[in-house]
């Protein structure tokens, strides 16, 4: 990402930002009044940040940032998604801070309203969250004074009469239900005013308050005044209702859609128990001229075809064909009842309409960058497919081996999707049964492990008839990539083909500078532009196999978790372990020793020394004859 380019970009609207380090992880999610002031702020000369923003500046390489209507959803926001991602540099990562709500337990005959900080799956109705948790109390209080709401936890009608009213009937603030003095008629009626304030007609109630504290004012009675303002500035608080979060506590994709010309941007808001935890968008091509139920509609089919979870619901900005027949394919992949539905008023229209601005944005202002996106990623993989001549490239699978003399080797399983890492799906190996730095061997391994792993996951799936896949390993990939050339190669062959399965196998090929050269595939070399998105993307994924298993191997030998094989010798200690891999270099150099070279290079006796040849020679003929 060019960073000055990006900040030229930015909106002067409110909104959330989050913050990425070059392995696109997010360093830090912050909300701002204006996102372009905020986001610009972190890269101008130091100004009194501290030295915790500033090493974390210095790790950013790109940003994103979603608008929202009101500094107040950028706040609940910010908070939903700290949560969800739990970025390295948020401070409130320490404090499990939760947003204040008003609950109604309508699942009583004689509901109350309540202050939670929790929203549970129960009969009540949750309202919120909000962010002043003083202004959601005085709401609470106006409430009950106002319509005359029992604040008492007696388990009504069952208790009524059995106890003397409290001290609140007393004073004119509630009716005592609790008495039967009055009828559950008017009580509930007390109750739907309650919940029709709640649903947002502040109107009346505003007016009414507005009266009194003129007229308070008025009569000189300022103190009077003075506590009817409070009252009004609680209730305007609460009044900036969230539309962010749901308070029925389901799953959700909204999905808005921006389309301008050949171009069209499709934003999906993820909502998760009720809270929206992140988004993502999405370029659709060749939409010039087709209607925009046409393209939700292959939208949907395309995105929900391939991914392994499935919301409850779909919130879409206007009606597709064939809502029905897609409805029941979306409920038999999820195993359970999906609906389409197109809001067209109050919170949920909100959210779409938050949506397709969310969309219109990122048209308008990152049209170039998601065409090179499309470039570096899709279009990467159809350079691939022409270079090698295969078809429908989605999923790769690459792998990679890495060893240390004396220690055991591991192996890396990466994989990309549409051209991008899909990070969930990576895997590591410890070599189970090769000893010493055998990489085909040990590569021979992981490829049966993972494949035979994934034949019976398929098997497994196919005796109990299920849909969905059980793992990683069950979905194949459509091209593997070897770290290496003709070798590596034919043991994956070997490998598929005991097996019974078909994948394409290239090599990875490297010069003697071990740089990425080209790709070797059926037996030809291919060498590819440098230059092309093709190349950049082999590349890529050749550094992040290397990676990945050298961050593996280096994780396990500084917990000690790697052990030598001569740590399995008897009367073999540290010292002459040492001594003899300084010697020899390597275990086959072990090996080939006599009795005699062991004892003169290690300084050992004769007996330690025939230890030594006797573990690897009665080994070798142990496995020769297995």
């Amino acid at each position: 990402m060019n960073i000055e380019e990006e900040l030229k970009k930015l909106p002067q609207k409110p909104g959330v930002y989050l913050m990425h380090d070059e392995n696109d992880a997010i360093l830090y999610v912050g909300k701002a009044v204006s996102l372009r002031n905020r986001v610009r702020s972190y890269f101008r000369g130091h100004i009194n940040r501290g030295p915790k923003i500033d090493q974390m500046v210095k790790k950013i390489y790109s940003f994103e940032y979603i608008v929202t209507d009101s500094e107040l959803e950028a706040l609940v926001l910010e908070n939903n998604l700290i949560k969800e991602h739990k970025p390295k540099y948020n401070t409130m990562l320490k404090d499990d801070k939760t947003y204040p709500y008003i609950k109604v337990t309508l699942g009583e005959e004689y509901p109350r309203i309540l202050f939670s900080r929790l929203m549970k799956k129960d009969k009540s109705k949750y309202f919120g969250p909000y962010t002043s948790a003083t202004a959601v109390k005085d709401t609470i209080v106006l409430m009950r004074k106002l319509y005359k709401i029992r604040t008492c936890n007696r388990n009504l009608p069952r208790d009524i009469g059995k106890e003397r009213p409290c001290l609140n009937y007393h004073i004119h603030q509630c009716k005592a239900p609790c008495q039967g003095y009055q009828s559950k008629e008017e009580y509930d009626q007390c109750v739907a005013m309650v919940l029709e304030f709640l649903n947002g007609n502040y109107k009346g109630l505003i007016g009414q308050l507005e009266e009194k504290m003129e007229k308070a004012s008025e009569d000189l009675r300022f103190e009077e005044a003075i506590e009817y303002r409070d009252l009004l500035n609680s209730v305007r608080a609460v009044a900036q209702k969230q539309k962010i979060t749901e308070s029925d506590g389901e799953d959700k994709d909204i999905i808005g859609m921006a389309v301008e010309e050949e171009d069209c941007v499709i934003q999906v808001f993820f909502v998760r128990g009720g809270r929206l935890i992140g988004r993502e968008h999405f370029y659709m091509t060749h939409t010039e001229g087709v209607e925009k139920k046409i393209i939700i509609q292959n939208f949907i089919q395309q995105f929900y075809g391939g991914t392994p979870f499935i919301p409850k619901e779909l919130m879409l900005q206007e009606e597709i064909e064939g809502r029905e027949l897609i409805e029941r394919w979306l409920t038999e992949k999820r195993g359970g009842r999906v609906y389409i539905r197109i809001p067209k008023k109050g919170k949920k229209e909100k959210l779409v309409e938050l949506a397709i601005k969310n969309a219109a944005m990122i048209l308008s202002q990152d049209k170039e960058r998601l065409k090179r996106e499309e470039k570096r990623t899709t279009g990467a993989l159809k350079e691939i497919e022409t270079i090698l001549g295969v078809t429908s490239l989605n999923r790769i699978e690459a792998y990679d081996i890495s060893n240390t003399n004396g220690f055991e080797s591991v192996g890396s399983m990466i994989v990309y999707e549409r051209g991008r890492p899909k990070r969930n799906d990576y895997r590591k190996f410890k070599i189970r049964s090769v000893e010493g730095p055998n990489d085909y061997a040990s590569m021979k391994e992981v490829l049966n492990r993972r494949f035979i792993h994934g034949l019976e996951e398929k098997k497994e799936m196919e005796e109990k008839s299920m849909d969905k896949q059980l793992g990683s390993f069950t979905k194949f990939p459509d091209l593997i990539m070897m770290d290496g050339g003709k070798g590596q190669v034919n043991v994956a062959m070997d490998v598929l083909e005991e097996l019974g399965i078909y994948i394409p196998v290239c090599g990875m090929v490297k010069d003697d500078h071990h740089r990425t050269r080209g790709l070797y595939y059926e037996n030809k070399e291919f060498f590819i532009d440098k230059g092309s998105e093709g190349f950049k993307l082999i590349t890529r994924i050749q550094d992040e196999a290397h990676r990945f298993a050298v961050e593996y191997h280096r994780k396990l030998r500084s917990k000690g978790q790697v052990r030598s094989v001569l740590d399995d010798i008897p009367g073999i200690g540290p010292v002459r372990r040492r001594a003899l891999m300084k010697e020899f270099q390597s275990f086959d150099g072990i090996k080939a020793a006599s009795v005699e070279q062991l004892q003169k290079a290690a300084g050992m006796n004769e007996k330690a020394a025939k230890s030594v040849y006797d573990f690897f020679h009665k080994n070798s003929e142990q496995s020769v004859e297995e």
